[in-house]
């Protein structure tokens, strides 16, 4: 929990909304604080729901025409390369609608600045899924990220995902807190369930409110163009993006107990990107029957392995969050010791998954022209060697070095040694792709026209530059991955909001 963030805010801001389930069609909800009673009209029809003395919000609902849309002019972006290693799974389409029992949608409305792209996501399970989640460690974590450890921390299911892009709701003081509590009761009344089986996640600009009369209109829209197609995930996942280029999402298929399970998952990222949870966001589905604390457990892992293993600029986000949905609708065995065979499959093909989802964070990291993949062995364990390539990925000389296709290693060399982790500087070895820069502590002659043109060559297709170092001869492995810095990283960020 973010306890300073979550102190500052009112114990009655942080009240449950129970509301009944209503008909929201065609709706506008108009939100009203300190009020003891929630009042419904619909055409000529009015009735009352019964007061909740820890609720200060009540609902006053009158026909509105939502400014929602599906149109294609609203998901026009194309898709992340595929970035996920290879191994014991399958990849298939239909991103978080691969694995059983779950549907989705994307649409516009109205929530960014400017603009007719996608910004508003629902993602839903046809029975409560069991989640879990991992989110941000900055104090100042957003309104959602509190809202939502509240709620994992009281249940183990969940029914539904509302992620809006356009304003983070960080920074926004008891209001934002109310306002995300009010998006999960209106989205709660449009599916007919309770506000505790809805998660919630917002990106966007810090310190703004959400444009909460567009969100009234739109979120009772949502139901109405839910599916569990492939298309209907990619408008989900097109939907959670801001700076980003490309939309990232994939699906795994793996076999546990003789069954198909699947594994879906869609995230969003491209500034604001740092190990430390990595604005992003991300959401995954898998059709396993998992034991609620077995699932978490692999989420944890396999989010370290991958969201906290990337950087792009060094900033770590108020909003970052990853919420993984098990429907258990595969008929797989249900899965109850994380020891077990069946774990580790799913725990592999799951940690593969988001590694590539990562990746395409980095790749696609704000004004990037290379991914930047970094291995590290030889540590004493392996969290000593993740710190180390994270250390690297995250080094602004490298990456500037690497934009500049300047195979100036002595910057890896130094942000390996100030990465915190000890070692004899006299095992250091640094090896860009396939030529040798350092070995035992001592340089290497070595082609600096050949290590240019690898850089230039590698930028130039938006591909990927491998770096390599060794500090030991310990049993310790971990990668991290960055991007190169360009200009258009300081053009794009100094006019964020200009």
């Amino acid at each position: 929990m973010c306890h300073a963030a979550q102190a500052a805010l009112k114990p009655a801001a942080r009240a449950r909304r129970a509301l009944c389930p209503t008909d929201m069609q065609d709706v506008h909800v108009v939100l009203h604080s300190n009020c003891a009673t929630a009042h419904h009209s619909m055409m000529a029809d009015a009735w009352s729901l019964p007061a909740y003395s820890q609720a200060r919000t009540a609902l006053q609902v009158v026909r509105v025409q939502a400014n929602v849309s599906t149109g294609a002019e609203s998901f026009q972006i194309p898709n992340a390369p595929d970035l996920i290693p290879d191994g014991a799974w399958k990849k298939v389409e239909g991103g978080v609608c691969a694995a059983k029992g779950f549907k989705a949608t994307g649409v516009y409305a109205a929530l960014r600045a400017a603009g007719k792209k996608a910004d508003l996501s629902l993602i839903v399970a046809d029975d409560p899924a069991v989640a879990a989640g991992c989110f941000t460690k900055n104090v100042m974590c957003a309104a959602p990220v509190l809202y939502c450890k509240e709620v994992l921390e009281r249940k183990q299911k969940v029914k539904a995902v509302l992620t809006n892009a356009g304003q983070a709701n960080a920074a926004t003081g008891d209001q934002g807190y109310e306002d995300a509590v009010n998006c999960a009761t209106i989205t709660a009344a449009s599916l007919g369930v309770t506000p505790d089986d809805v998660l919630l996640m917002s990106t966007g600009v810090i310190g703004r409110r959400m444009k909460m009369e567009a969100f009234v209109k739109a979120i009772p829209e949502l139901p109405k163009s839910l599916g569990d197609s492939a298309e209907d995930a990619h408008r989900a996942a097109v939907a959670i993006t801001t700076t980003d280029l490309v939309s990232k999402e994939a699906a795994l298929q793996v076999t546990i107990g003789g069954k198909q399970v699947h594994i879906g998952g869609m995230c969003k990222g491209s500034g604001m990107i740092h190990p430390n949870m990595a604005t992003m966001l991300g959401v995954v589905t898998c059709d396993a029957d998992v034991e609620p604390e077995v699932w978490r457990g692999m989420l944890r892992r396999a989010c370290d392995a991958s969201f906290n293993a990337i950087t792009v600029d060094g900033d770590t986000s108020t909003n970052d969050t990853v919420i993984g949905l098990a429907s258990g609708k595969s008929g797989a065995p249900l899965i109850t010791d994380e020891a077990s065979a069946d774990a580790s499959t799913l725990e592999a093909a799951l940690t593969a998954l988001l590694q590539g989802l990562a990746k395409s964070i980095a790749w696609d990291g704000e004004g990037a022209t290379c991914l930047m993949e970094i291995e590290v062995t030889g540590a004493a364990d392996d969290a000593d060697a993740r710190t180390v390539a994270k250390s690297v990925a995250g080094s602004s000389l490298a990456k500037s070095a690497i934009f500049g296709h300047d195979p100036n290693w002595g910057r890896i060399a130094a942000a390996a040694g100030y990465s915190g982790v000890q070692f004899d500087q006299n095992d250091l070895a640094v090896r860009l792709g396939s030529m040798q820069l350092m070995e035992a502590g001592q340089p290497l002659a070595f082609d600096a026209k050949a290590a240019s043109t690898y850089l230039k060559e590698t930028c130039a297709k938006h591909g990927t530059v491998n770096i390599f170092v060794s500090v030991g001869k310990g049993s310790g492995k971990g990668m991290a991955w960055g991007c190169d810095l360009s200009y258009d990283y300081v053009k794009i960020n100094a006019e964020y909001t200009t």
